[in-house]
């Protein structure tokens, strides 16, 4: 059985509405939403989405063996490899250019980015599809976002990378229901 990926997707693309256009609505004279809300909506729904996604991996998992089990073991470290090498980089730009802004650039668009490649690699051990593509519009997006400034950048991430994670859940069913891995258990049923 492949592994329903709706509930990762609905709860990150939430997460990502929720919490960065709560980040683009703390700019501004007066804003109307402090900076401690907006982290609190963003990183609690990225924790909960978190939670959901692991459930969901180790529940996936429980039956794989031989390649598939390795490959879903490899994509697990990855998200340790890619956020803490990000950290590293982010930490190193904002020491060796003096300028604590690179952090407040670099974390969204930098984790949409390692997201991004990360949800490429699981689409290509996977044969998803819909993974790979979700993977690629979040890696290029968010990277292109870091030509917007101020509020732009976060609505880019609110409404095109939640966006994309919602397009990915309404999808998610469909894919389900043509991957190769369901057609060949409907062949040799």
């Amino acid at each position: 059985m492949t592994q329903n990926n709706r509930p990762s997707y609905l709860s990150f693309g939430l997460a990502w509405l929720l919490g960065y256009g709560a980040f683009a609505l703390t700019y501004g004279a007066d804003p109307p939403v402090p900076s401690a809300v907006a982290a609190i909506l963003l990183f609690g729904g990225l924790l909960i989405a978190l939670i959901i996604t692991g459930v969901g991996a180790v529940r996936a998992q429980r039956g794989a063996h031989g390649r598939e089990a390795v490959a879903g073991k490899l994509l697990a470290v990855a998200w340790l490899v890619g956020f803490g090498a990000l950290s590293v980089l982010i930490q190193a730009l904002s020491t060796a250019l003096d300028e604590p802004e690179v952090q407040t650039l670099l974390w969204p668009s930098g984790a949409g980015l390692v997201v991004g490649m990360i949800y490429l690699a699981g689409g290509l051990a996977y044969r998803d599809t819909l993974q790979y593509a979700l993977g690629a519009w979040l890696a290029v997006l968010s990277s292109a976002a870091l030509f917007l400034d101020g509020a732009n950048l976060y609505w880019a991430l609110a409404l095109i990378g939640g966006g994309g994670y919602l397009v990915a859940t309404v999808l998610e069913p469909r894919r389900r229901t043509s991957s190769p891995v369901a057609t060949q258990r409907v062949a040799h049923s």
